[in-house]
């Protein structure tokens, strides 16, 4: 296996393909497709090694077809939008190719996501012998391994896991996400939720707050919303009793959120303008900074981890296992900003645990199914270390009193 197909020439996507061009040792053919043939010949400038390019409608079942029979991957990475994931898998299957993802399936017309739709493909790629390997990238992805890693590794037991993200950069701009502006804002507005003691118990969307010690940055202002690699976790690691997701935003952040809301500039609905339909979201992000263009003087860290509460050898144990990434640095390096690196990163390793044979199996698996050891070691060496670090007794404390 050395063949593979990248679908999706965003930030994100322009970083895994500038990491598979680094390693041609694995990745011996590779090619990038997206509806817009310019964002692909603008990342292949960017790659170290030359890389093939097409253009492909990721919504329509039959160009991606079409396109996979010519190039005959042993894997496509699926680096679009969430909303495609159902389309991609569907060609997938009737052509019998490998699939992975980084983000889970987002229906257009409302702000839900759930593995759901994507858990149905199981039978069909078991029928058809070919795996499909979701939630590649850092959280889903890294995060969801690190889990993985603590259970196989460091615990006896596992009873509590926060998952928590911190982008302590400045881009300098009013206001700007740091990936698909669609994507990121549905994901924030929704109503929160977590899980604990065997059920789901849902909240306003940021209606609960801490300060959370994050390493290299400090503390910061955190809120819980609900992320898609807590509904995997709940199945997949025993015994635990509560898992919650953490990320921050700036104050200036929330008010312009908050601004969207009140004036109905999120709406999923269409809406006249001038006799045309428009939806508000997608006219809010055609007004917004493309991510891809953050990354130039883009300045500070994301610090990324979980904190993992529970038993070894009879006794209490907390650990958190965690990575911190420069923005100035990633740039750097592929010019991408680092939310777009510590995404793009790990499906380049999820792609080379499943060439060479380490992550295996047919049917439709999330990444922490699968050894986390060698992962973990294979996406240090490209970009992305683990700290694993003992928490002392009364760090984190404002964090483990929230009352959910």
């Amino acid at each position: 296996m050395d063949t593979v197909l990248i679908i999706g020439a965003g930030a994100a996507g322009s970083v895994v393909a500038q990491k598979c061009a680094m390693d041609r040792d694995t990745f011996k053919h590779i090619t990038l497709a997206s509806r817009r043939i310019e964002s692909c010949k603008k990342v292949a400038k960017m790659c170290k090694t030359p890389i093939e390019i097409a253009q492909v409608d990721a919504d329509n079942v039959a160009e991606v077809v079409a396109l996979i029979n010519k190039v005959k991957p042993d894997l496509l990475i699926n680096m679009a939008l969430p909303y495609q994931d159902l389309p991609i898998m569907d060609a997938c299957v009737e052509t019998g190719t490998n699939y992975m993802d980084t983000a889970n399936y987002e229906p257009r017309e409302i702000a839900k996501f759930e593995y759901s739709w994507q858990w149905a493909y199981q039978d069909k790629f078991v029928e058809k012998g070919i795996t499909a390997i979701l939630g590649c990238g850092f959280d889903p992805g890294v995060s969801n391994i690190w889990c993985a890693y603590a259970q196989e590794h460091l615990f006896d037991e596992i009873e509590y896991i926060d998952i928590v993200d911190c982008n302590a950069g400045d881009h300098g701009k009013t206001f700007a996400t740091n990936f698909n502006p669609e994507i990121n804002i549905r994901e924030v507005t929704q109503d929160g939720k977590y899980w604990k003691d065997g059920e789901w118990i849902e909240i306003p969307a940021l209606s609960i707050r801490c300060d959370i010690d994050y390493p290299e940055v400090g503390p910061k202002a955190s809120y819980l919303i609900y992320h898609e690699e807590e509904e995997s976790l709940v199945k997949n690691i025993k015994g635990l009793k509560q898992i919650r997701f953490w990320m921050t935003f700036g104050e200036q952040y929330i008010k312009h959120l908050e601004v969207f809301k009140s004036i109905g500039l999120i709406g999923l609905e269409p809406i006249k303008h001038k006799g045309m339909d428009i939806v508000p979201m997608e006219f809010l992000k055609d007004l917004l900074p493309v991510p891809s263009s953050l990354a130039e003087g883009y300045t500070g860290k994301t610090s990324i981890g979980v904190i993992v509460r529970g038993k070894k050898d009879g006794k209490p144990l907390t650990k958190m296992l965690y990575n911190v990434s420069d923005h100035a640095e990633t740039n750097k390096e592929v010019s991408a900003q680092a939310v777009s690196y510590t995404t793009g990163v790990p499906p380049v390793s999820g792609a080379a645990m499943f060439f060479k044979g380490i992550w295996s199996g047919k049917g439709v698996f999330n990444v922490e199914q699968f050894p986390s050891a060698p992962f973990l070691e294979d996406v240090a060496k490209r970009g992305l270390p683990t700290t694993i670090v003992d928490l002392a007794p009364g760090a984190q404390d404002e964090l483990f009193s929230v009352k959910t």
